[in-house]
């Protein structure tokens, strides 16, 4: 009978992988595993030791029920080096644990992140007297919707501690883990400061980070339903995103989202080794997520801006104060967001005189709840299905501008733009419109003339305005300004624009996924962020 599959932590099928079953210690049952990742046995339902083991995978024995018509989910783990720490995300003096999968020696060291790798510590060494004793396993089945769950199993010695204590100093830090090897791997930890230091507050966004990523298997993307019985073997024949024409992953019912938690590595996330602020971005994935982010705090750094440095987590659950700072900044695709923190950031603006830079696109788009602090939940489809349930045209005026918008409200109310999914995937410079604007003081521009012809990032290069863009909402706040707009194909470049409040609040939208790419290697995009930040500096 078919007792269950195996996959490894992409949830791809592994094949000849050996299973012994036992029951009182007892073989009862020595099978290999499918091309498909598929087990057979002939064994009667019950209670079983099944124990797995394949070249360049750890082996591992679980505790498991054999039931016939339920197959079971066994999850193998490949040979790599990997790491995260939970919390990602700190205040200054508190203490995160660092979980590391290494199947050697391996070192680790903390690294501060803004116009140069700045190092801070070494850690240390890590081995052990057992063979591989560094190496994680994972649980089987669905552990994107629980967590890895590292660190939990022979970890019990409080003499070997696994912690690190957050700098006085805000920022972004990575870890280094370097094993004897040479391999390499890099991940992220957000230090907030224990009191409000700067006038400038940066939120990067974890919870993009969160829904982007797909170690386990899943993603908002990947699977965002559950993973399936069956492993896929090749994910452009086997996976249904490749397989329906018009495949949206966004079309099930609220409740059919299983969680995605936050404790898992950010493969996406990594930063290689040698690379430094100034080059480019190298990679689908770092393209808008964490390495993207840093660009834009080394030109904070580079420019004379001290900044503090939140997650989207710490705003959400009221770590960050927004009435303690003069300025909020997000960067490149701050798309997924909870209700709290639109509201908390709409209300500072349009009530309390709050001053915006979003300096993205595709911003607080979809809303997401947080079940507790370790996990969250992506809510509403991608856009209003027509009756065969397939996306009708976004301009039409009875279509939702975005999923926030289904939930709660448009985030035109707020960003000033929406995001348009016309010139997807395309890069191009601006043109400047609104040429007499204080947003261009000092750049030499002229209405017509082009800006934003560098940037950094290499999976949609061609100019500031790219990767992904908005434009004037029809929900945006009166006296919204049309400031420039990007050359991308079918008129979808990214509409800069920018508003005031009768607070005293203002807005900045670059509308652009790729401008925080731009800033250090561009003069006009620097310039113009420049102007944006000294005017809302100024109270």
């Amino acid at each position: 009978m078919l007792i269950g599959y195996v996959s490894d932590e992409r949830f791809l099928a592994i094949g000849d992988v050996l299973v012994e079953f036992l029951q009182s210690e007892c073989s009862v049952a020595v099978v290999r595993s499918t091309p498909r990742g598929a087990i057979y046995a002939d064994l009667a339902p019950g209670r079983y030791r099944a124990c797995l083991s394949k070249s360049g995978y750890g082996a591992k024995g679980v505790e498991m029920t054999v039931e016939e018509g339920k197959p079971y989910q066994f999850r193998l783990l490949s040979d790599c080096l990997l790491g995260y720490v939970w919390p990602k995300w700190v205040q200054s003096g508190e203490r995160s644990e660092f979980r590391v999968h290494a199947v050697e020696p391996y070192h680790l060291s903390v690294w501060r992140y803004g116009l140069r790798k700045e190092f801070v510590r070494n850690i240390g060494w890590f081995d052990e007297h057992g063979p591989r004793a560094t190496m994680q396993v994972t649980p089987d089945g669905d552990y994107v919707q629980t967590g890895v769950e590292w660190n939990k199993r022979g970890y019990d010695n409080p003499h070997h501690t696994q912690f690190v204590t957050g700098p006085e100093r805000s920022g972004l830090y990575y870890l280094h883990a370097k094993g004897e090897s040479g391999a390499f791997f890099s991940f992220p930890w957000i230090v907030a400061p224990a009191k409000p230091q700067a006038k400038i507050a940066v939120v990067l966004a974890t919870t993009n980070w969160n829904a982007y990523n797909h170690f386990g298997g899943r993603s908002n993307y990947i699977h965002p339903e559950g993973l399936p019985a069956a492993p896929p073997m090749n994910s452009r024949l086997d996976l249904e995103r490749y397989q329906k024409s018009g495949f949206s992953g966004f079309r099930y019912p609220n409740d059919l989202y299983p969680p995605i938690s936050f404790e898992r590595p950010e493969v996406g996330n990594h930063v290689p080794e040698g690379t430094e602020v100034t080059d480019p971005i190298a990679g689908r994935q770092a393209s808008h997520l964490a390495p993207a982010e840093w660009r834009l705090l080394g030109w904070l750094e580079r420019e004379g801006f001290a900044y503090d440095v939140y997650s989207e987590s710490q705003l959400h659950y009221g770590q960050l104060d927004l009435d303690e700072y003069q300025v909020l900044v997000t960067s490149s695709h701050p798309e997924y967001v909870t209700i709290p923190m639109y509201d908390k950031i709409k209300s500072w603006v349009h009530e309390r005189g709050g001053r915006f830079l979003y300096l993205g696109a595709n911003g607080y788009s979809c809303v997401v709840e947080f079940p507790d602090e370790t996990r969250m939940r992506c809510l509403t489809q991608m856009m209003k299905p027509d009756e065969s349930g397939n996306i009708v045209d976004p301009t039409d005026p009875e279509c939702y501008e975005s999923r926030m918008h289904m939930v709660h409200q448009p985030d035109g109310e707020l960003l000033g733009v929406t995001c348009s999914a016309l010139g997807l995937m395309t890069g191009a410079p601006y043109r400047v419109i609104a040429a007499d604007h204080w947003v261009f003081a000092g750049t030499g521009l002229a209405a017509g003339d082009l800006f934003g012809t560098e940037s950094l990032q290499e999976r949609c290069p061609g100019g500031a305005s790219g990767h992904e863009m908005d434009r004037i909402s029809r929900y945006a706040p009166a006296g919204t300004v049309l400031l420039a707009k990007g050359l991308n194909p079918e008129d979808g470049g990214a509409e800069m624009a920018c508003y005031e409040t009768a607070s005293g609040g203002a807005v900045f939208a670059a509308s652009s996924i790729t401008w925080p790419a731009a800033l250090l290697v561009d003069a006009h995009v620097s310039q113009i962020t420049r102007n944006v930040l000294e005017r809302y500096l100024k109270k």
